[in-house]
C-alpha cells in the first residue's frame, strides 16, 4: 500500500472516529421556554412593574388555575414542555413521555425519566394570586397557568421545583447561581406580560440577579 493511501485512510478514519466522540459527547439541550427577554428589556419591564405589598393566599386553590390543559390531541401543556425541553423525548399513543433526556437548568442535574421531571410555574400559582391573580376570572388564570407562548413554564427536577414551592426570588433562587439571570428575565417578562405586582423585597432580589447578566 503506497504512502498517500496509508495517509489518506488514516484521516477519514480520524474523521470517523471524531465524529463519533463527538456524537457521544452531546450535551442534552437544555430547558428553554420561550421568549426570554434581553437584559435591557427585563430591566424596563422591571421598572414599569407595580410594587405593592403581597396579597392574602385566603381563598387560593390550585383548583382556581385549571392546568395542564390539552394542546393539541391526546397532548396536555405538561407533556407538551416535556417533549419542547427534553432530548430524544419518545412517547406512546396517549402522548406520555416514555423515553428521553431532560437537563433541569435550576441545579445541573440531567434525567431520563419523565416521572424525575416537574413542569415548574416559573411565577408559582399562589404567588400569582397574592400578586393580582385572585381578582382574574377563571379562564385567565387556566391562560396563565398553561402559558406556552412566555417564559413561565420550564421542565425542572422534581424536588427542586418541590423546595421552591409557592416562593418569590427574595425567599428562593435556583440552585445554580449561574442560572439566576436568566430565571430573574424570565420571572419580571411573565409578571409583565400578566399585569402582576411585585413586593418591595422581590424586586430587590430581582435586580440584584439581574446584576448576574
Amino acid at each position: 500500500m503506497s504512502t498517500v493511501n496509508k495517509t489518506a485512510r488514516f484521516s477519514i478514519f480520524s474523521l470517523l472516529l471524531a465524529g463519533v466522540l463527538a456524537v457521544g459527547l452531546v450535551t442534552p439541550a437544555q430547558a428553554t421556554p420561550p421568549n426570554i427577554p434581553s437584559l435591557a428589556t427585563a430591566q424596563s419591564e422591571l421598572n414599569a412593574l407595580t410594587v405593592a405589598a403581597e396579597g392574602s393566599t385566603t381563598g387560593y386553590s390550585r383548583d382556581l388555575f385549571p392546568h395542564w390543559s390539552t394542546v393539541s390531541g391526546t397532548c396536555n401543556t405538561r407533556e407538551t414542555v416535556l417533549k419542547r425541553d427534553g432530548t430524544n423525548v419518545v412517547t406512546d399513543s396517549s402522548c406520555a413521555a416514555t423515553s428521553g433526556r431532560w437537563y433541569s437548568p435550576y441545579d445541573g442535574a440531567t434525567w431520563t425519566l419523565a416521572s424525575d421531571i416537574d413542569i415548574d410555574h416559573v411565577v408559582a400559582l399562589a404567588e400569582a394570586w397574592r400578586s393580582g391573580a385572585s381578582s382574574w376570572t377563571t379562564s385567565r388564570r387556566q391562560s396563565f397557568a398553561n402559558d406556552l407562548t412566555n417564559p413561565q413554564l420550564i421542565a425542572v427536577t422534581d424536588n427542586v421545583n418541590q423546595s421552591k414551592g409557592d416562593q418569590d426570588p427574595a425567599e428562593w433562587k435556583p440552585p445554580l447561581t449561574s442560572y439566576w439571570c436568566t430565571y430573574a428575565k424570565m420571572w419580571i417578562h411573565s409578571k409583565y406580560q400578566w399585569g402582576l405586582r411585585v413586593d418591595s423585597a422581590e424586586k430587590s432580589a430581582l435586580q440584584s440577579m439581574l446584576g448576574r447578566c
